[in-house]
């Protein structure tokens, strides 16, 4: 069902740079926001009289789990909220949010609020993504859109460079307040973006159906569709949750001649995936093709996995470059979620386009519960390598069997 409502050629400039400014910025924020808290996990708990290394980690392992439950929860229902109220509002929702939640987090002098506003900004930081990228994929003609989502995860990653650099050099809460005025200071950039065009023209229809999650379960061919969108993005949280996350480990395992820093490790790995999302983005546009970079992407990754598990007396600098390498090959992370906006109607593609980078990041938690229960029977590298496998291996099966998205029509409707 096609819903045609051109916008004209100057309205649509603006809506063009407003939108992706806005968009970028905001996952800029965002991304901050979720690096800082591993930057600083350690320091803030040990100020808050948790010091021994046993608590530091169990207490450590309840933050990343309230902030989860946040996001996996916050996915879904800013999701549907911006299919019902629209992009814009969950938009600057989520980013009012995860700023105020950031700033309390500034203020906070016991394990108990540290754990409730995590999952408060696990709640804001769910949404803002999904939101950006759905608004700029239907502001933008559709050969550009593209080049609008690249902008907006390559600015939106490059956060984690300062959020390690902010972490470093300013204590824990000052770093907290700074990332909580940052967010507080766009939303003052609010003025100029406007509604997608094409989510006025849906809502205009009282008898459409908006937002409705269940509908993505309830139909054959669309949970398939739907699922194979998740699954693409699995190698790129295999390689942040279990390959960076646990660097020391791997870097005892593989003999690195110096003790590996998991925060440098992170830092070499988001500046890779920062000009991995450039790149990606681009050759898509170039190719005029989605599909023929994640595939490309997924063996690159096959390649440097390869290359750090079975290498061995690795030099420090050696091993930092391979995170960098990781971080590069897994840099299709905003073609990724094109493709999910590009899969569905507009009814419902702001709920396809937020629960799906949050069902990813949620995968994190059965990569590492299963990596923990395999690597006693089978040892630590050839967990990770089965795990790697198998990552792969849906991966790639999910976009051959993807319809390939560039330069489709998103102005319709998904039948529920």
């Amino acid at each position: 069902m096609p819903m045609s409502a051109p916008a004209k050629l100057s309205e649509k400039s603006i809506l063009l740079n407003a939108a992706v400014i806005v968009a970028a910025l905001g996952y800029f924020v965002d991304i901050y926001d979720l690096v800082l808290f591993s930057i600083v996990r350690i320091p803030s708990l040990q100020e808050l009289g948790i010091t021994a290394q046993s608590e530091l980690l169990e207490k450590g392992v309840l933050l990343l789990n309230m902030q989860m439950a946040g996001m996996l929860l916050g996915g879904i229902g800013w999701g549907i909220l911006g299919d019902k109220r629209g992009r814009l509002s969950v938009l600057f929702g989520s980013i009012f949010l995860y700023s105020i939640a950031n700033i309390m987090n500034g203020f906070v002098q016991d394990i108990y609020m540290y754990a409730f506003l995590r999952f408060v900004a696990g709640l804001g930081l769910a949404g803002e993504l999904g939101a950006g990228i759905t608004l700029v994929s239907e502001v933008l003609p559709k050969e550009k859109r593209g080049y609008g989502t690249m902008i907006v995860a390559t600015i939106g990653i490059s956060g984690a460079v300062i959020a390690g650099a902010v972490g470093d050099y300013f204590g824990w809460r000052t770093a907290y307040f700074i990332g909580g005025g940052l967010g507080l200071l766009l939303l003052f950039l609010r003025l100029g973006v406007y509604e997608s065009s094409m989510f006025k023209n849906v809502k205009a229809v009282e008898d459409v159906t908006r937002g409705n999650f269940l509908s993505l379960f309830t139909n054959g061919k669309r949970f398939w569709k739907y699922l194979k969108c998740i699954l693409i993005g699995i190698p790129i949280w295999f390689v942040v949750g279990i390959l960076i996350t646990f660097s020391p480990e791997f870097g005892v395992e593989l003999g690195v001649q110096e003790a590996v820093s998991a925060g440098k490790a992170v830092s070499f790995c988001y500046l890779g995936l920062t000009f991995g999302d450039l790149i990606s983005g681009y050759l898509s546009q170039r190719l005029g093709s989605r599909r023929k970079v994640v595939m490309a992407f997924l063996g690159l990754s096959a390649v440097f996995i390869l290359m750090m598990l079975l290498g061995r007396d690795f030099s420090i600098n050696r091993f930092y470059l391979l995170c960098t390498a990781l971080g590069f090959a897994s840099g299709y992370w905003a073609v990724f979620i094109t493709i999910a906006a590009e899969q569905f109607g507009t009814n419902i593609r702001a709920t396809v386009t937020t629960t799906v980078p949050n069902f990813v990041r949620g995968a994190v938690v059965p990569l590492t519960l299963t990596f923990e229960a395999l690597r006693h029977p089978l040892g630590f590298l050839p967990t990770a390598m089965l795990l790697a496998a198998v990552c792969l291996a849906i991966a790639i099966v999910s976009i051959f069997t993807l319809e390939e998205t560039f330069s489709k029509e998103l102005d319709y409707l998904e039948p529920i």
